[in-house]
């Protein structure tokens, strides 16, 4: 009997810049409530007027990732610092259609989403008639306005691509016997073909580990990552029902998927105003409201550019440190300090669910065998709980 091929697992696919300290981007049309729903997520005070353009510079806040292991870990600790895992978020000017060309300032606006690395589509499901808010395109059409945001995006890369190719192009004719210039002038051209046909780079998966090593390089804006926040009246949320959702979802669908999150920016804004959380929960019980989705917003963000954290425990300090899923020991080690990285020896690592097992006593967990040494091929997991060991001067001399 012939043994079996073994078959060579596909790398997975990674868009955009490796890193712990990466930035969603708030993006839509005007008038959808992004500066609401930034200011409700982040608790500042950025201006939301009824107004195109009423935020023309992206106001950038940290805000902190839920997580309810970090929360008990602190109790156990009783630490003298806590650190929770953060994101950082833009608030980015609204785009109008043709943005590509210039229209609306759209230049400014596309190049502040090429500085972000996950996408927050806001698309807006209420009336706001009661309110006055305008909507630039007449009327209220959440699969409309998404199709236009696409498709600016789409042509921003398109536009750069002409340029890259052309360029890349010319450095083939003038250094035929380098392959790697043809290899990347080759990938330019392949995703140039895409787009025009309409594919984002992100919904291709036959990427070869090479031309992705190409395209990052351009953090172009259709690798990104994207989530679709669903902005609804305080009503419509509160009785889960609205006439665009299943609209939404059919198009999300058949535009490279991702999670939606339905909300509402007047509701949560009414929240924050309060004072105190018996004033919130009172509210939330008197109108049927089952909760607030901040907290869900921000871990979809987080979630969708693939990152995760894992934890440092201590009497001085209890830290979520955040890292890319996939991330190896040294690499996770680095996040901490570079020295540590530099001079990795292995990783002293137990879980979560283990110490909370055992009474939240790390010499329990030891005596249960559930604390282990791990290499450097170690692939840290969310919610580890870790000790780094290090030698600087060992690895120096080597």
């Amino acid at each position: 009997m012939a043994p079996k091929k073994k078959v060579e697992e596909k790398p997975k696919i990674r868009w955009g810049r490796p890193g712990n300290t990466l930035k969603m981007g708030l993006v839509g049309l005007p008038n959808v409530g992004k500066s609401t729903t930034f200011n409700v997520l982040t608790k500042c005070n950025v201006p939301a007027e009824n107004f195109p353009f009423c935020t023309i510079d992206p106001s950038e806040a940290v805000v902190s990732v839920p997580d309810a292991r970090f929360d008990h870990l602190c109790k156990a600790f009783k630490p003298k610092s806590e650190v929770a895992a953060v994101l950082k978020i833009w608030d980015i000017a609204g785009l109008v259609p043709n943005a590509h060309q210039g229209d609306g300032l759209g230049n400014a606006f596309l190049s502040h989403i090429g500085a972000v690395d996950g996408i927050y589509h806001v698309c807006r499901a209420f009336a706001g008639e009661e309110d006055n808010i305008v909507h630039t395109e007449g009327d209220v059409d959440p699969a409309r306005d998404l199709k236009i945001i696409r498709h600016e995006l789409l042509m921003k890369d398109l536009e750069r691509l002409e340029k890259l190719c052309t360029e890349w192009t010319r450095k083939v004719a003038q250094n035929q016997k380098l392959k790697e210039i043809k290899d990347e002038c080759d990938a330019l051209h392949k995703v140039k073909d895409m787009l025009t046909e309409g594919k984002y780079i992100r919904d291709v998966e036959d990427w070869t580990a090479k031309e992705q090593s190409y395209l990052n390089k351009y953090q172009f804006l259709t690798t990104k990552p994207a989530c679709y926040l669903v902005n609804l009246s305080e009503k419509d949320f509160i009785r889960k029902k609205n006439k665009f959702l299943k609209p939404i979802f059919e198009w999300v669908q058949a535009n490279g998927g991702g999670p939606i999150v339905p909300y509402s920016a007047e509701f949560e804004q009414r929240l924050v105003e309060m004072e105190s959380d018996a004033e919130r929960e009172a509210y939330m019980k008197d109108v049927g409201a089952q909760s607030s989705m901040l907290d869900r917003i921000i871990k979809t963000g987080y979630e969708q550019m693939e990152l995760c954290h894992f934890f440092t425990c201590g009497e001085d300090e209890v830290r979520a440190w955040t890292v890319q899923q996939g991330s190896k020991a040294p690499q996770a080690a680095g996040v901490i300090h570079t020295d540590m990285e530099r001079g990795f020896i292995c990783l002293e690592v137990f879980k979560y669910q283990d110490l909370e097992a055992n009474e939240w006593s790390e010499d329990k967990v030891k005596a249960a065998g559930k604390k282990q040494q791990k290499g450097k091929e170690y692939v840290v997991e969310d919610g580890d709980i870790c000790f780094v060991k290090f030698n600087v001067t060992t690895s120096a001399k080597k």
